[in-house]
Formats: structure tokens, sequence, C-alpha cells
């Protein structure tokens, strides 16, 4: 991990999304497969033809260490594109995380590899293997449009996208946030509100 993605892994998708002003943030659809799961790294994009995964067995072989396969499996719920297997493969191949607009199956399984995977649905049904996706290209996934090498950090709350061009502004500016932050836990501890804190007496007043 760079420094730079050293620095980034310290702060949580709230506080990277505040930095962002606000966007870069998918949907609420796409969540962690369990408690915890973590990760961050620059995408590796891939589209899947709905209900078949053959591009991401292409994707697994291609993918380098630190990465984290970001997959538009557009709105189909109810096929898993991603299971066990695939889930053991990548962890292998040393990703740092799946991102999936779609469904995954062996919930189970997947949670006990301990890779962090994220995504729209849980469902038994498995997909077919007949045609070939696209690598390597923007892709859409939870709302946003995700280009490869973009910076996808996931966490209990979800998912952000940082386009790559602007991780050290965000980083600057997250360190702000969390300065302001560490004061404003100073002032309640000293007995302070939050309205006076961050300003919001005038604002109740009107």
């Amino acid at each position: 991990m760079t420094p730079l993605l050293a620095a980034l892994a310290e702060f949580p998708t709230g506080t990277l999304s505040d930095a962002l002003g606000r966007t870069g943030t998918m949907g609420h659809a796409i969540k962690p497969l369990a408690p915890g799961m973590r990760c961050l790294g620059p995408a590796f994009t891939v589209r899947c033809y709905p209900a078949d995964n053959l591009a991401l067995h292409q994707a697994l072989e291609l993918v380098s260490l630190g990465e984290v396969l970001v997959v538009d499996g557009g709105d189909v719920r109810d096929t898993a594109l991603v299971g066990e297997l695939m889930v053991h493969a990548a962890k292998l191949r040393g990703l740092a995380g799946l991102v999936v607009q779609g469904a995954v199956r062996d919930a189970a399984g997947i949670r006990a590899l301990g890779l962090p995977v994220f995504a729209a649905a849980v469902a038994p049904r498995g997909p077919v293997k007949e045609t070939p996706g696209a690598l390597g290209v923007p892709i859409q996934c939870g709302g946003l449009l995700v280009h490869p090498g973009d910076l996808v950090a996931g966490d209990d709350d979800g998912v952000v996208v940082i386009p790559a061009g602007e991780a050290k502004a965000v980083l600057e500016r997250a360190r702000a946030i969390r300065e302001k932050e560490e004061k404003i836990r100073r002032g309640l501890e000293a007995g302070q509100s939050t309205v006076d804190l961050l300003g919001l007496r005038d604002k109740l007043k009107e």
C-alpha cells in the first residue's frame, strides 16, 4: 500500500464522503456481507452481461495485488455473479476487496474467507458463463460512474469512490475534518452543546 493509500485508510467512509463534498457515495443497497469489513484500493472495473460472470473469470486472471474488483452487473438481483470459489481466487490474487452491483451467494463461506465483499443482494441461483463483458472501462456501480484506477473505500457504512486525481486533495480535507471533529469532541466533554459548537444558534433563532 502506498503512503497515500495508507493515509486515506485511516479515515472512515463518512469522513471521505464529507471530504468529497458529500459526493462519491454509492447507493445504500451496496452493503458489506459482514460487519467490520473494510477495503481501500484502486478500482479494477468489470462490466458483466446480465446474469453472466464470464468476464469476472477473465478479470481474476488480470487483477493486481491490492486492487478492488468493482463490478457492474446491471439490475439483476436474483442471480449471483460471485460465489465462495471466486472470492477464494480473489483472495489468493491479493485483491483488497470486491464491490458488486448485483448479487453474490455462498454468503457464509465468503464471510469465513474474510475478504471484504460489498454487494447489492444475496441470492442462491448461479450465473451462466457465456458472454464476454468489458474490463478496464468506465462502469456504473451503486449509482456512481467508476473509472479504472479510482480509489474505492468500503466499510460498515457503505462504499465511497474517490476519483484518482482528487486523492491528495481529499486526504488534506479529511485531515482538516478530523481536526475539527476532535475539537468538537473536546467541547462536548467540556459541557458545550452541538448547537453552539457547530454555530447553529443563529439558524435556530431564525
